[in-house]
């Protein structure tokens, strides 16, 4: 019984439900691919760690980019940093969900971003050899993240790219999860 529990969880993809006050967006995770930042953000998503954050970085025709700073725009403590998973084959295309990371490769948390259009720049090996994860992407809602995309925004306390008024992620919740 275990054995066929095992088999039927490694068959499905799970699905995360993004309320945000724009709308709903439904991502779907590739756990196959990318192990390591799918248990990540799902940990970050039954914490409630992603509950009244917001999208703090909009850049129109790149990304959307949330899961770490609350509506007074203050970063919130994360967990430890994951290894970058990047080297998985899936690309930075429009709709997919990826990894933010700083500058250090290995430095990703709890951020993560989808992609506006296809960004092959941030494919492995990019630009510093490495690259972002990869590891869900957009399966309902694509109008609302395009809306997000659209958002007017400004410098806010010396970060570029912030949206004037903020975006807010309401509540993240697991779904039924899809089969592969």
């Amino acid at each position: 019984l275990a054995l066929l529990t095992l088999n039927v969880q490694a068959a499905e993809h799970p699905r995360v439900r993004l309320e945000t006050d724009q709308g709903v967006i439904t991502v779907e995770l590739y756990p196959e691919k990318a192990p390591k930042s799918v248990a990540n953000f799902l940990a970050y998503v039954d914490s409630g760690f992603y509950d009244k954050t917001i999208f703090h970085r909009v850049i129109r025709n790149f990304v959307i980019q949330g899961g770490g700073l609350d509506s007074s725009m203050r970063e919130k403590p994360t967990r430890a940093p994951i290894a970058n998973e990047a080297k998985n084959g899936l690309k930075n295309e429009a709709g997919t969900l990826a990894m933010a990371r700083t500058n250090e490769p290995h430095s990703a948390s709890s951020q993560f971003f989808i992609n506006l259009q296809s960004n092959t720049n941030l494919d492995y090996p990019s630009f510093d050899g490495w690259g972002y994860a990869v590891f869900g992407k957009v399966v309902e809602g694509q109008e609302i993240v395009q809306k997000i995309g659209r958002v007017p925004t400004a410098v806010v306390s010396g970060q570029a790219d912030v949206p004037k008024t903020p975006v807010l992620l309401k509540t993240a919740r697991r779904i039924a999860a899809a089969k592969k």
